[in-house]
């Protein structure tokens, strides 16, 4: 049974973030465009997390991901297709207990500026990100053993953060636009 742990920040996420980068980079370097930590994992300022590193690739054909599905099951992963997210592939690792999570998508798809933004937009505010932190704690000593409650807990308030994002990222695209216009 998968349960819901929470722990403290750690700088070790990131040195566990490369490892598997270089290795997924192995996998899919025809594929393969970007690679990005992205999660809790990715954020100090959010102050706890569950110890999954998320890592999101792009790509630039979506269908091809499924023709390197054996190489992900020899390192341990689980391919999952598009597992309730159209024109993802989905790849968690670790069975119940979780080690990564592998979200792909091909270039262009919308879900790569939520994740990103996100990730950016929690970074550069620290309270609200302290605030996703206190929440996803809360929520974990409240249904250890309920993977689902836990999500669903966290469902308002990431809906609202990805609306915040989009919209901070757009007016900080503006404002760069803007000042290069005026050079």
């Amino acid at each position: 049974m998968r349960r819901t742990e929470i722990t403290h920040w750690t700088e070790h996420w990131f040195d566990l973030y490369r490892k598997e980068e270089v290795l997924l980079q192995s996998i899919f370097s025809n594929e393969l465009l970007e690679i990005h930590h992205i999660g809790s994992t990715s954020v100090p300022q959010i102050g706890f997390a569950k110890p999954i590193i998320d890592i999101l690739i792009v790509v630039k054909d979506i269908i091809k991901v499924d023709e390197y599905n054996e190489q992900m099951i020899l390192k341990g992963y689980k391919p999952r297709g598009e597992h309730g997210i159209v024109g993802r592939r989905y790849f968690p690792k670790g069975g119940d207990h979780r080690t990564h999570h592998v979200h792909i998508y091909e270039v262009g798809n919308i879900n790569i500026d939520y994740h990103l933004n996100f990730k950016e937009y929690l970074k550069s505010h620290p309270d609200e990100a302290k605030t996703y932190g206190k929440l996803k704690l809360h929520l974990s000593k409240q249904s250890p053993d309920n993977v689902g409650v836990y999500q669903d807990g966290k469902e308002a308030f990431c809906t609202e953060t990805v609306k915040k994002a989009m919209k901070w990222a757009s007016e900080r695209r503006n404002n760069n636009e803007v000042r290069r216009a005026r050079r």
